[in-house]
């Protein structure tokens, strides 16, 4: 039975059709494969009489060989035909190449990297964090109350309440094991703070980072507005850490970024995780501080709030208060970027036009 086997298989390999790449790739996997039938064989050998093995092994071994002499010969010669194919005579071989169209970086992508590179160089690292995130990281930990307009359904994304276990699969949120509460209401993040609160609670001090991030609110969108837009924030929290030095740093970011020319000035102001709080303007790059409609004419812009952490908020992330200090600020990149380039519309961004995009190419 094994020796009709092998002489049947032999004449299939002899008259076996290679003329073509399908049918080398064929006889290949059929005849030379782990799986093909020559390992077939091989495996029912086991069965072969032991008086009678050492005869059908050297018949086995001689097939192989057959088969793989039979495919690298039709291999060859595929190739060689291949080689000495004529060229062909419709293609014009003197026409220059198709040229490769190269894609750019989207402007807020140009605007963020700037804005962390000068950081940086002031030794601040990146710190991310999940968009999906629970009351406690958003809200609480940063001392909104409960009564907080932020926390209504007219300006927050709320989600369906997901479950400790789940929560920790689906948002990467710590919330529910920080407060102790079973089921906490998700959102989406209304700003990058909630990534503050996770650096306080999780890394040893002195802290030094920044966070940039998608952020989410319940707005219209209009050319000034939108309820999908990127921050940048940060944070700096040590021993002896006072207003002076968030000013030095915010003077330094604004005069790398838009020129030493520029003035900056500090607004009081009020947030619910800073104390005392402001709100940075620089001068219009517009009209120079002269007065236009982008200012209303008052020769000064707002770029984002700032302000020394609230006690209450380091304590929230189990930090000595009476010990340790610090300070926080947070800025829109679409803000930075418009004005930077002086674009005046906020839906450009998020529009992929490609007339917009391809302004920015040389950058």
């Amino acid at each position: 039975m094994m020796q009709e086997s092998i002489a049947a298989l032999a004449a299939e390999i002899t008259t076996a059709a290679l003329n073509n790449s399908a049918e080398l790739d064929a006889f290949r996997i059929s005849y030379l494969g782990r799986k093909g039938r020559l390992a077939d064989l091989f495996d029912q050998l086991k069965t072969v009489p032991n008086e009678e093995k050492r005869a059908v092994g050297q018949q086995l071994n001689a097939l192989k060989q057959q088969a793989q002499a039979r495919f690298d010969e039709a291999q060859q010669a595929a190739e060689a035909a291949a080689d000495n194919a004529p060229a062909n005579p419709d293609f014009d071989y003197t026409l220059p190449t198709v040229p490769n169209a190269l894609g750019t970086r989207h402007p807020l992508s140009l605007v963020r990297e700037e804005m962390l590179r000068v950081f940086a160089r002031i030794g601040f690292a990146v710190a991310e964090g999940p968009e999906i995130e629970d009351d406690w990281h958003n809200f609480t930990a940063l001392n909104f109350p409960e009564n907080h307009p932020a926390r209504d359904m007219q300006d927050t994304f709320f989600v369906a309440p997901v479950s400790h276990a789940a929560g920790a699969d689906n948002a990467g949120a710590t919330g529910d094991a920080a407060t102790g509460a079973p089921n906490l209401p998700h959102l989406l993040r209304t700003h990058t703070s909630t990534v503050q609160v996770r650096v306080m609670e999780t890394e040893p001090l002195p802290i030094r980072r920044v966070m940039p991030g998608r952020v989410f609110r319940n707005e219209a969108i209009s050319a000034r507005a939108h309820m999908m837009f990127h921050q940048v924030e940060g944070i700096f929290i040590d021993e002896g850490v006072s207003f002076a030095d968030l000013k030095q740093t915010v003077y330094y970011f604004v005069q790398e970024l838009f020129g030493a020319d520029i003035n900056i000035r500090f607004r009081p102001s009020f947030f619910p995780f800073t104390e005392p709080s402001a709100e940075i303007d620089i001068t219009c790059l517009i009209c120079k501080g002269a007065g236009c409609n982008i200012c209303k004419y008052s020769g000064w812009v707002e770029i984002g709030g700032c302000g020394m952490v609230d006690p209450a908020v380091l304590e929230n992330a189990k930090i000595d208060s009476d010990k340790y200090s610090g300070y926080a600020w947070g800025m829109g990149i679409e803000r930075i970027a418009m004005l930077k380039y002086q674009i005046k519309d906020l839906r450009l961004f998020t529009e992929n036009d490609m007339r917009f995009l391809r302004q920015f190419e040389a950058l």
